[in-house]
């Protein structure tokens, strides 16, 4: 016997991921991209961060955060059916950024824009973060 599941109703659209990956370069960086979320509801906006990923990263299985800036989470979630274990740790040198893992891959470490950030001020941090030119040096020469 094949049951089948009632259409659910639709939802209401997903608001545009806010993603901005650095360009893949020789050098290895400090920050792989940069992600303004629209809420510090976990749970609600990583799925589509994991979603729009690059394949070459692979499975992200696990997602480190700031335990103090975002909601209550579990320990894991089912996403794209696939488990990822999600660790909230306290991050003082880093508040701001979520360490993507993916066995055999890599890691991956992303800036998070705050979500109630100016569009102004996103944008800024955005292009600072990625900014692939050299820092200024001093000195003689």
């Amino acid at each position: 016997m094949l049951t089948t599941a009632r259409a659910a109703p639709s939802a209401p659209p997903l608001p545009l991921l806010r993603l901005r990956l650095a360009p893949r370069g020789v050098l290895p960086r400090r920050i792989d991209g940069v992600w303004w979320p629209h809420s510090r509801d976990l749970m609600a906006q990583l799925p589509q961060l994991l979603a729009a990923l690059p394949i070459a990263w692979g499975d992200i299985t696990g997602v480190t955060v700031n335990a103090t800036a975002w909601s209550v989470a579990p320990g894991r979630m089912l996403v794209a059916n696939q488990v990822v274990r999600l660790h909230k740790a306290a991050a003082p040198h880093a508040p701001d950024t979520v360490v993507l893992l993916s066995p055999g891959h890599g890691r991956w470490d992303l800036l998070v824009v705050p979500p109630d950030a100016t569009e102004e001020a996103a944008v800024s941090l955005m292009a600072a973060a990625l900014d692939d030119r050299a820092p200024d040096t001093h000195g003689g020469g």
